[in-house]
């Protein structure tokens, strides 16, 4: 499957119950996996995380049905291309962008389970992100992680909406941040946040500024996706004017 962008206006995600044959039935081989990969990066945790069972776009909204899940089979599936196909690994990312321009992604440090890899802030949902009533704020997800990966808060301001990237088994939903900075003043605020941390999540931040910027050794299908649409956009329109 190509990869697809379309924006969306709102999110709505719940919870649901579900009984995940393929990680039941394939329960051994994704343990000896699991113990593989923490034998490399032992920080690494089997925890619980959400996924997507069902979905549905129409008017602007995604409709999502979220279950639980453990780390380990969500890493296998991801590790093994995605073999069962009525999952899918969704998560919410914040795009920041600065005032003049520059979008600001971080590279996963050593002893994260992408170590190396650069990506939006982002992080897989998990049973925090879930309200009294069922519903799962997949915004507030992608806000926390971009205030605990790099210090930043998002301005308060208009709804921003959302972009959705599909790829294959995954659905990365995109959070467009303005940020009222600059590239500089931004830089440094998040290296002072992670300099204050013991262990960061990001080893680095990379800017985009244009299509030269995407690297695609280091950067997943999803960003380059989003970043090359985006900037193609934001040429077009210098072109007309």
């Amino acid at each position: 499957m190509s990869l697809t962008l379309t924006p969306a206006r709102r999110v709505d995600a719940r919870m649901v119950a579900h009984d995940w044959p393929w990680a039941r039935d394939e329960r051994a081989a994704i343990m000896a996996h699991w113990e593989k990969r923490r034998a490399a990066r032992p920080a690494m945790f089997n925890g619980t995380v959400l996924m997507l069972r069902r979905w549905a776009l129409a008017d602007g909204v995604l409709e999502a049905d979220l279950f639980e899940a453990d780390y380990a089979s969500l890493t296998a599936l991801k590790d093994w291309g995605f073999p069962d196909g009525s999952v899918l690994n969704v998560f919410a990312a914040a795009v920041p962008r600065t005032r003049d321009g520059t979008f600001l992604l971080g590279e996963m440090g050593p002893h994260t389970a992408a170590a190396g890899r650069v990506y939006f802030p982002c992080g897989t949902p998990d049973p925090t992100d879930i309200g009294p009533d069922g519903q799962v704020d997949l915004a507030a997800s992608a806000l926390r992680e971009l205030r605990e990966e790099t210090g930043l808060v998002a301005p308060q301001g208009p709804d921003p909406g959302w972009v959705i990237v599909r790829d294959g088994g995954l659905m990365a939903l995109l959070r467009p941040v303005q940020l009222a900075e600059d590239e500089a003043s931004v830089r440094a605020r998040i290296a002072a946040h992670l300099a204050a941390e013991a262990e960061p999540e990001l080893s680095a931040i990379v800017g985009v500024r244009d299509a030269a910027d995407l690297d695609p050794a280091r950067m997943p299908g999803f960003v380059r996706h989003y970043l090359a649409s985006v900037l193609a956009g934001a040429e077009d329109s210098r072109s007309a004017r």
